[in-house]
């Protein structure tokens, strides 16, 4: 079958992004450093101590994502209520956002070892959330304004058409609107 598109023989591999290679090296290096800072720990006091460190970090961890989970439930469920009474939503409560950094600090404290604990215990202090967000908001909207130009629908203009042989062929949307004249005649698809 022809589209008029040529198909590249052996396609070109996406060069490898940065995360992608410094994202193993830094989790090997993390979890290193809880492991020598678990022994450290050990070593100066007892093995009990690290236990109940590490136990009170599951349970804090545990009734901080609980409480934040259920805050976020009863804003959701508040929204809704507001929506379907068609009263115009309230300004956002100081108190209703950064459930997801609560999360992620009560997850760091379940995960063991003494570096995820201090980060998620700073990552429930308010003044580091809203730091943490502000830095968040910055970073996604200059990374919305270095991405090309174009629309999100632009991004789905390709399909894939799937033939009852197996085969994939790859082609592309294209929309007649009407009162427009075509440019060029198109190449027929043929089986």
């Amino acid at each position: 079958m022809t589209t008029g598109a040529q198909t590249p023989s052996t396609p070109a591999r996406p060069p490898r992004s940065r995360l992608r290679t410094f994202l193993p090296l830094g989790l090997a290096a993390w979890l290193v450093l809880e492991i020598w800072l678990l022994t450290v720990v050990a070593g100066a006091s007892s093995g009990l101590v690290v236990f109940l460190v590490l136990l009170a970090g599951l349970v804090l961890g545990s009734v901080v994502i609980k409480r934040a989970g259920r805050r976020a439930f009863r804003n959701l469920s508040e929204a809704l209520q507001q929506q379907q009474s068609g009263a115009v939503p309230a300004a956002a409560r100081p108190n209703s956002e950064g459930n997801g950094l609560m999360m992620l600090g009560g997850l760091l404290l379940i995960i063991p070892g003494l570096v995820s604990d201090a980060v998620g215990l700073l990552l429930l202090l308010p003044p580091v959330q809203k730091a943490v967000s502000r830095t968040a908001e910055r970073t996604f909207e200059r990374k919305l304004r270095e991405a090309d130009a174009g629309t999100l629908g632009g991004a789905f203009q390709q399909a894939r058409m799937h033939r009852p042989d197996g085969k994939v062929v790859q082609g592309e949307v294209i929309r007649d609107e009407p009162g427009d004249a075509p440019k060029e005649p198109r190449p027929p698809l043929t089986h």
